[in-house]
């Protein structure tokens, strides 16, 4: 169906995530990504969505308003979604008369009817001929390449900006999945909480993203305490002293020339600007890993525990599968140091980040857009509202 002349219509997916959207075009792959937010002025027309978009929020003046419309992976304004799925389609093909596109969106796996059609009209109103749905653990899974369709069991955690999906897949369809409204921006509220009543310092969303990112984990990681390590053998460490000490002198060399300019990084910290809670001034304050690890307890318990209950809802031949082969960890959330060694720790289950977790999703979509006729199977249109799910 799709065509690649000028004007032609294309089969689209859409990864529309509660933190960013990806889209994927039929024959050109992810052309778009980019946060899920939008700006209107007071009017109600719309200044900027996307990256330029993000980076107003906190920063407007009172004319205009940055939001974001999805909430924990729902559709929380319809209207300003509509209009953020308007502008990213149109960034996403530039010049591109659509002829009204079959559309693939992916949805949390435990949204009511009442989401699914918002989704859907959502889709629609923004200019799709055709809207169809894929649960985001199937996406992510087919994307993570998984084998879907075999009768074998296969374990995939996708951990989202506003939801982490859990389920366990088998031939074609979601045997048992687990959905909590807990990811990445229930860790970004965690750590702004944290360091207001620690350190009485008010910071913003964007802010406890970056420390997230800088220094978030959920175990400790050695890269937190970096060590020299000792030679493997007395005679190597003979051999490579003389080169050792040349590479030494010219380093402390290099250190004493830039040391009015060069602040040393430490891996296990990080200064934040924000405005004291008391006074109301601004304030620069220090946050190590350990206080962060702290403030992420709560959501990353969240985690373990869907996975938990997903690993007690699975047929007893299917559990064995999921042992063989593990849990594939995909989502942005999949990024925080030592997530897949906590809950290998306490699951038992080996746990594998996926090769590129940020695009499992988006890439199982495209998989779905580029193999409509054979994957058509997983989706489920508006006529076919209910999930798909095969029941053991």
């Amino acid at each position: 169906m799709a065509s690649t002349s000028s004007g032609g219509t294309y089969d689209i997916g859409i990864d529309l995530g509660t933190a960013n959207t990806l889209v994927y075009a039929r024959g050109k792959g992810v052309v778009l990504d980019e946060p899920s937010v939008v700006a209107v002025n007071a009017a109600g027309d719309v200044v900027a969505v996307g990256a330029e978009a993000k980076r107003t929020i906190g920063r407007t003046p009172s004319g205009i308003t940055a939001m974001r419309p999805l909430q924990e992976g729902v559709i929380a304004d319809f209207d300003a979604a509509e209009r953020m799925l308007r502008g990213l389609l149109k960034k996403a093909l530039p010049g591109r008369r659509f002829s009204r596109p079959r559309v693939v969106i992916c949805v949390p796996s435990g949204i009511t009817g009442v989401e699914r059609r918002a989704v859907i009209d959502s889709g629609k109103r923004a200019g799709a001929r055709e809207v169809q749905l894929i649960e985001e653990p199937m996406a992510a899974a087919i994307g993570a390449g998984l084998p879907v369709a075999e009768p074998v069991g296969c374990m995939v955690v996708d951990i989202g900006g506003g939801t982490t999906e859990v389920a366990v897949v088998s031939m074609g369809g979601l045997v048992t999945a687990h959905s909590v409204r807990v990811g990445g921006d229930a860790m970004d509220a965690a750590i702004l909480a944290y360091v207001k009543k620690k350190h009485a310092l008010d910071i913003g969303e964007r802010t406890a993203e970056d420390i997230k990112i800088a220094i978030g984990s959920a175990l400790w990681t050695p890269d937190e305490d970096r060590a020299p390590q000792p030679p493997a053998d007395g005679a190597k460490a003979d051999a490579d002293t003389e080169t050792e000490a040349a590479a030494e002198t010219e380093a402390a060399a290099e250190t004493e020339t830039d040391a009015e300019t060069t602040v040393p990084v430490r891996v296990d910290s990080c200064t934040v600007r924000g405005r004291d809670h008391v006074n109301g001034l601004p304030r620069i304050q220090e946050i190590t890993a350990e206080e962060v690890r702290q403030a992420l307890a709560e959501p990353v318990d969240a985690i373990v525990r869907a996975v938990r209950r997903t690993l007690d809802a699975c047929p007893p031949e299917l559990s064995g599968d999921v042992i063989e082969h593990g849990i594939a960890l995909t989502g942005g959330g999949a990024l925080l140091r030592g997530l897949d060694r906590l809950l290998t720790r306490e699951t038992g289950v080996p746990v594998v980040v996926a090769e590129d977790p940020l695009n499992c999703v988006v890439a199982g979509t495209g998989r779905c857009v580029e193999e409509f006729a054979t994957m058509n199977g997983l989706l489920a249109d508006a006529r076919n509202l209910p999930r798909r799910t095969v029941r053991l």
